[in-house]
């Protein structure tokens, strides 16, 4: 294990706080980089999650995607979790804090938009990002890839009337460009620079060193990521420090339980370990560039309920990381056989311990 994968947690720490001190010392570079976006995705951020991404897609073998259906559970618990449990959840958990315990800090007012704020995040399931925890904890790439192709297409049907029945409005527009941009950019593109890699290099043997050589430059996509998100919002983080936190606090906790909820049934299914952590990170994860871009439209750029998707952003890689530990220090409760087993990544490759 290289030093970049040993001491990530230091490395992402550093990145948030050196985040925050460039955009608090140099606030014009931050917007200048924040401006850089298509379709409301920030160019350099999604340069560098396209970095994280395309190793986990060397490992995407073809042939064995047919073999998928014959383990249908995975993707099931996937589907209900994300699509009936995690929206439910977050809503019930965002008026607990919101309206309950933080009501005395919060105006009612603001309360509001933060609540609709993190429905938007908990009714969009990740997208990019979960191709780079699974690979972390080793999953089967084959497995993670089905499941997010299952994902995103219940997201196209059912994404705008969830989010319009939990926040009581009678129409939610789907900002198109920015879901199709997302999965082609985040999928379609990394998934085919894969698949077009594996034919030039033909050899497995090939194929396992470009992937070992490649790792640091993921790494380091990794902590670069952290840097950019926390440089871009360093301004909102040092303006609202108390509002940042109360809304911080239920998605930290919606994020582990979700996590939970996803990774115990996985477990009582018998899912091996490889299927069963990307599944769950699948669910504690959220499509942030969606919902963002959903709470501006709805609610405008200035919104509590933008900031509370900012928010989400923020806590998303930390919280992330830290499930990853989890699920690599519990790979004895899920002793089971991968249906996939060549194709699944060797726990050796895990990012973390």
């Amino acid at each position: 294990m290289g030093i970049f994968e040993r001491f990530l947690s230091l490395w992402v720490a550093l990145a948030i706080a050196a985040g925050v001190t460039l955009g608090a010392v140099f606030p014009q570079a931050a917007e200048a980089v924040a401006g850089l976006e298509f379709a409301r995705i920030n160019l350099p951020i999604g340069l560098l999650i396209w970095g994280m991404i395309y190793p986990m897609m060397l490992a995407v073998d073809f042939h064995a995607l047919v073999d998928l259906r014959r383990q249908p559970k995975g993707l099931v618990v996937t589907v209900v979790v994300n699509w009936l449990i995690k929206p439910l959840t977050m809503t019930a958990i965002a008026w607990l804090f919101i309206r309950g315990l933080f009501a005395a800090w919060i105006p009612p007012a603001m309360g509001d938009q933060y609540i609709a704020g993190m429905i938007l995040l908990g009714v969009a399931p990740c997208t990019a990002m979960v191709f780079v925890w699974s690979r972390l904890c080793g999953g089967d790439p084959n497995y993670t890839l089905a499941q997010v192709a299952i994902n995103d297409l219940i997201m196209v049907f059912a994404f705008a009337p969830i989010a319009a029945l939990l926040l009581g409005v009678s129409q939610v527009i789907v900002p198109w460009d920015t879901l199709v941009t997302a999965v082609g950019l985040f999928v379609v593109v990394p998934l085919v620079a894969g698949w077009l890699t594996r034919l030039l290099l033909h050899s497995p043997g090939r194929i396992e060193r470009l992937e070992h050589r490649l790792k640091p430059l993921a790494i380091l996509s990794l902590i670069l990521t952290v840097l950019v998100l926390f440089m871009v919002q360093a301004r909102s983080i040092l303006a609202n420090p108390l509002a940042i936190a109360l809304i911080a606090i239920p998605l930290i906790l919606q994020t582990y339980l979700i996590f939970w909820i996803s990774a115990q049934w996985m477990r009582r299914w018998r899912q091996p370990q490889a299927i069963a952590a990307p599944g769950a990170m699948i669910g504690a994860s959220n499509f942030f560039e969606l919902a963002v871009a959903v709470a501006i439209s709805l609610f405008g750029l200035k919104s509590g309920a933008a900031l509370a998707t900012v928010v989400g952003v923020l806590v998303e890689v930390p919280v992330m990381l830290s499930l990853v530990a989890i699920a690599n220090r519990n790979r004895r409760l899920f002793p089971f056989r991968p249906p996939c087993q060549a194709s699944a990544i060797p726990a050796s490759s895990a990012g973390l311990p």
